[in-house]
């Protein structure tokens, strides 16, 4: 891949920070003893030292080896977090192999994309909701060396990770990575078509994890909790990255049925979510304590306080110190709403293309809610003539694998990094973000349509737990909604509040952008029904599809329509 500015930018930097393979090997020398990764299992945590990963990792490469894969082979790991999931990883870095992540919820389609357009030679499979998209598909490449992790969910492989490991002697080999070399290729989520591998090397991982680590300040006696997919590179960077490069304990949770018990068995100092488990939160509290009360407690000084208390420790999240939201859009009513229970919740943006650290809301500052934040350290950000965002730093991606046209097109002759989102930045340089470029659809009457910033304002105002504006040759904008699961629903009050909330919308609008009607969907959007990636982002021309023709049937008498 040529792409010398950020060649040059990454070698000129000067980083002499350390890689992950340097930092794995020191902590096992300097704190053998000490636990990294705790395991929930039966309800009890099963320990992994750091000698202990390291003697694992190590003793994968050799087993590796021994197998015939050489330094450069990609190998795959698909599996839903866990200890394993680490020490793979750590593993095909000390052996120098490049990973390439599959999103344990992913689809067979996209498993074999990314298995054969990265070329793998093997993959590693662990914990997974269901097997049968991955075992079709070795079933179509029995060639292909698997190697399934110890637990029961994970599909029959060729091997058992710890018979397989155990069988050899930890590898004396150590290697010597330069800052630009090849770590993993990160199959994007995939929101309008197959997957991209963006390239990620050694030195932009360790400087977007090491830049995070101090600007956090993260301290000893942290504790992570690993559960987002580790495919993605958010999770990729904030947890397992900061967890090897500052030496910091993580845990993973047994199951989603256990989940918040298992956030209250370990009680983690610093916390990352998606919105969509965020809104989950709120509602199983607002289950129990319904807005009418918890408005009323809130506002006695001694209760309140006790209230918040028993709120965090309900969710494990009393010792968090510091709360992240990222991956896509949130309402910010969500984030007040949460702010008013004593939990502050620090929202950040990226993307995979770099490495998922650009902007973050810390320290957290209320008034800059509905905002992403400002630059993280070392990163520079602009609006583009078009107010496409730019961003530009060390902790780039070096280019899309196989796709030079493509990786040409993400960078600028200065090495900026076309985003493809459009924002503004404000005064203090806090961005906000006004939606995709792409998105933007054109209407039946010739008239485009920005679908994002309607999206956002309707989530300041209602209570609507995910949506998407579609409209493409339509006459016009038709809302999709799914609306929230609120405990003795009445759906003739919600169908009220939310037309109340189209009207003042429209009032807003320019004439060919106003909505013409919603259309409440029956069942939620999700991964499995293929409507939201593996990150939960909404796959908006997947429902431009499926709804395409709804507007010319639109009833002129009804604003609000149910799915049947």
């Amino acid at each position: 891949m040529n792409l010398p500015l950020q060649s040059e930018r990454l070698r000129d930097s000067l980083m002499t920070q350390p890689l992950p393979t340097d930092m794995i090997l020191k902590w096992a020398e300097e704190r053998p003893n000490d636990v990294y990764l705790r395991q929930i299992m039966n309800r009890q945590f099963v320990d992994f030292t750091y000698a202990e990963v390291a003697d694992k990792a190590l003793r994968l490469v050799s087993a590796l080896r021994a197998q015939g894969f050489m330094p450069g082979d990609r190998i795959a790991l698909m599996s839903k977090n866990c200890a394993e999931w680490f020490i793979t990883d750590l593993a095909l870095m000390l052996g120098s192999y490049i990973s390439v992540p599959v999103f344990p919820t992913a689809g067979a389609d996209t498993i074999e994309h990314c298995l054969t357009h990265s070329e793998s030679k093997a993959i590693l499979i662990g914990k997974l909701d269901n097997s049968q998209a991955i075992e079709s598909v070795m079933a179509k490449y029995p060639d292909l060396l698997s190697i399934a992790f110890n637990y029961p969910s994970a599909p029959k492989c060729h091997f058992d990770f710890n018979d397989f490991i155990n069988e050899h002697a930890p590898s004396e080999e150590r290697p010597e990575h330069q800052q630009g070399d090849i770590m993993s290729i990160v199959y994007t989520s995939g929101t309008s078509g197959l997957p991209k591998g963006a390239m990620l090397s050694y030195g932009g991982f360790a400087w977007s994890a090491q830049r995070l680590i101090d600007h956090i300040g993260m301290q000893d006696g942290e504790r992570l909790f690993s559960y987002l997919p580790l495919a993605h590179i958010t999770e990729r960077v904030y947890i397992f990255g900061s967890s090897v490069m500052a030496g910091i304990q993580v845990a993973f949770p047994e199951s989603l049925d256990t989940f918040i018990d298992d956030v209250k068995m370990y009680r983690p100092t610093l916390f990352i979510s998606v919105p969509r488990l965020w809104t989950l939160f709120q509602q199983r509290i607002l289950e129990k304590l319904p807005q009418s009360k918890l408005n009323i407690l809130l506002k006695i000084p001694f209760i309140s306080g006790v209230i918040k208390r028993k709120l965090a420790q309900g969710l494990g999240l009393d010792k968090a110190r510091v709360l992240g939201c990222g991956s896509a859009p949130v309402s910010p009513a969500l984030l007040r709403w949460y702010e008013t229970i004593g939990l502050n919740i620090t929202e950040a943006w990226g993307m995979t293309e770099s490495f998922a650290y650009s902007t973050l809301n810390y320290p957290f500052r209320s008034d800059k809610i509905g905002t992403v934040g400002n630059a993280g350290p070392g990163i520079e950000l602009k609006i583009a003539a078009d107010e496409e965002i730019m961003v530009r730093g060390n902790g780039l991606f070096t280019g899309y694998y196989k796709n030079e046209e493509a990786s040409q097109a993400m960078f600028d002759h200065e090495g900026w990094l076309h985003t493809g989102d459009i924002g503004a930045i404000d005064e203090e340089g806090y961005l906000t973000i006004q939606g995709r470029k792409n998105d933007t659809f054109k209407t039946a009457k010739g008239k485009f349509v920005s679908p994002v910033p309607i999206e956002k304002r309707i989530f300041e105002i209602a209570s609507i737990e995910m949506m998407c504006l579609v409209g493409s040759g339509m006459p016009a904008p038709i809302l999709l909604a799914v609306p929230h699961d609120f405990p003795n629903f009445d759906r003739q009050r919600y169908e009220k509040t939310a037309q109340r909330v189209i009207e003042t919308i429209n009032k807003e609008l320019e004439s060919h952008a106003k909505i013409k009607g919603v259309l409440m969907i029956k069942e939620p959007w999700s991964v499995e029904n293929g409507f939201l990636t593996p990150t939960l982002k909404i796959k908006r021309h997947l429902l431009e599809k499926k709804y395409h023709n709804i507007g010319a049937d639109w009833p002129k008498d009804r604003l609000i329509q149910w799915e049947e």
